[in-house]
């Protein structure tokens, strides 16, 4: 398909990229604010706080396994019935968290941690195949020359509302501000989606033929190397696995997962244990006069302090998405060379996380050398995102949904492996030896980045995993 008409194209494509960067914020939102919320979930359901990492394994396990189905489901039936099904199903299950404890006629718990984990379950299930289908929808609504650039926008949105969420939830449940309940915090998010929902079913279409508002010349200009759906709607899981190319991209995804997963769940609580508890001094916080900590942990001022740093990777990694989705792109542009288009910039950003997480043990007792640290390796680690999701799209091509589920898929796994190693290892240092639980953690995080870097070496964008896949981009071998 060439682009013979003179007419200007159309700008829908931007919208729609708007609309999956809105929803990328409501997933990392409703994500981040359970490891807000988590002392107040288990103790609304008399539960031991260190055990809230079974609630997250339970969550992120069916995440990752059901990745790939609703990945397929996405390439099967397009990404508006699956993401609007998605959006609905995890809204459920979020209001039902926000139920967990309550009472019914005096005593009667109707929720309670049994329960909470088999809704926490199907909350992950529910979310599985959001990403995917995001990257299906940027495969059917850009060009190959500018999914780099639409990836980085949608994740570094995600990292916008993932950092800003310990703020935001400062400000909506502490007493010094709107003082709500965190039942109250989970109502108004599962709002904002159902609000989601109801703008992207009306406006999205699955590709820019179906979208009356797309000019001719947006069509030609988005689907000119395009591949028609054709063939089996099978899942073909001996092609997916057997594929040493896919191999690769799910273990170097592994890596990543399992390194960043730290900032997502267990970082807010690393900044409060390590710098506000009671026994903190100034001198722990990078100064030279020693107050007592508990003036401190009570003021506004420190709450604040700790919740933005919390937050940093988050915040700093939304700017690495979007320098990342830049540089692949026009590397590709101006080389044609997608392989090292993708593989360069995926191993700049593995290898500056291992470097930053190494960093950051050195200054573990300073909040400010440490937090900056920790932001900076959010920050490469989010330089290869656009890498990691554009690959997906040069190698899945119009099975773009399902290759992105299976990467997406074994990263979950990674993520599931750090809730369990990680709440294992704090169960065992407790009291004043838990930072030293954390600092075996963090050099794990750090030994995970490096072999990602590794395993880059052995990704190649050019090489399709479906042997009937299009490969007329014209890309340089």
């Amino acid at each position: 398909m060439s682009i013979t008409s003179s007419e200007k194209p159309t700008g829908v494509r931007y919208t729609i990229l708007l609309l999956l960067c809105c929803l990328a914020m409501i997933t990392y939102i409703d994500r981040a604010v359970v490891s807000n919320a988590k002392d107040d979930i288990m103790d609304s359901v008399g539960q031991d706080r260190a055990d809230m990492y079974y609630l997250l394994v339970a969550f992120q396990l069916a995440y990752a396994l059901f990745e790939i189905p609703t990945g397929w489901l996405g390439d099967r039936f397009g990404p508006r019935s699956t993401l609007f099904r998605i959006v609905i199903w995890w809204t459920i299950f979020l209001s039902l968290t926000g139920l967990a404890g309550l009472k019914f006629g005096g005593e009667t718990m109707l929720i309670g941690f049994s329960a909470l984990l088999l809704i926490q379950f199907l909350f992950g299930m529910g979310e599985a195949g959001a990403f995917p289908n995001i990257s299906r929808a940027i495969y059917n609504w850009f060009p190959a020359s500018q999914r780099g650039f639409a990836s980085g926008c949608v994740w570094l949105s995600a990292r916008l509302m993932g950092g800003l969420t310990p703020l935001i939830w400062l400000f909506m449940t502490d007493a010094g501000f709107l003082s709500l309940n965190w039942r109250q915090g989970f109502a108004i998010f599962a709002g904002l989606a159902s609000l989601w929902c109801l703008i992207f079913y009306f406006w999205f279409r699955n590709t820019p033929l179906e979208h009356p508002r797309a000019n001719e010349a947006e069509r030609n200009f988005i689907l000119a190397h395009h591949v028609p759906q054709s063939g089996s709607h099978s899942i073909p899981w001996k092609i997916l696995f057997g594929n040493a190319n896919m191999r690769a991209i799910c273990g170097m995804y592994f890596c990543l997962n399992f390194a960043w997963y730290f900032f997502m769940y267990f970082l807010p609580g690393f900044m409060k244990e390590n710098f506000g508890l009671p026994r903190t001094s100034i001198g722990a916080l990078g100064g030279g006069l020693t107050v007592a900590s508990a003036d401190l942990a009570q003021s506004t001022q420190q709450k604040i302090l700790i919740a933005f740093f919390s937050g940093g990777p988050l915040l700093l990694g939304m700017f690495g998405c979007l320098i990342g989705g830049f540089l692949t792109d026009a590397y590709v542009r101006k080389t044609g060379d997608r392989k090292w288009g993708r593989r360069l910039f995926g191993m700049i950003g593995f290898g500056g996380a291992s470097l930053s997480y190494i960093l950051a043990l050195v200054f573990i007792s300073n909040i400010y050398a440490f937090a900056f640290l920790i932001a900076l390796a959010g920050f490469f680690n989010d330089l290869t995102m656009s890498s990691c999701w554009a690959t997906c799209q040069d190698v899945g091509r119009r099975n773009a949904a399902m290759v992105s589920g299976c990467m997406n898929m074994i990263g979950n796994l990674g993520a599931v492996l750090t809730n369990y190693v990680t709440g294992k290892i704090l169960k065992s240092y407790t009291g004043a030896d838990i930072s030293q639980g954390y600092f075996l953690c963090i050099s794990l995080f750090a030994l995970a980045y490096f072999l990602g870097c590794l395993i880059w070496m052995k990704i190649d964008a050019t090489k399709p995993i479906f042997p009937d896949s299009d490969d007329s981009l014209g890309a340089k071998k």
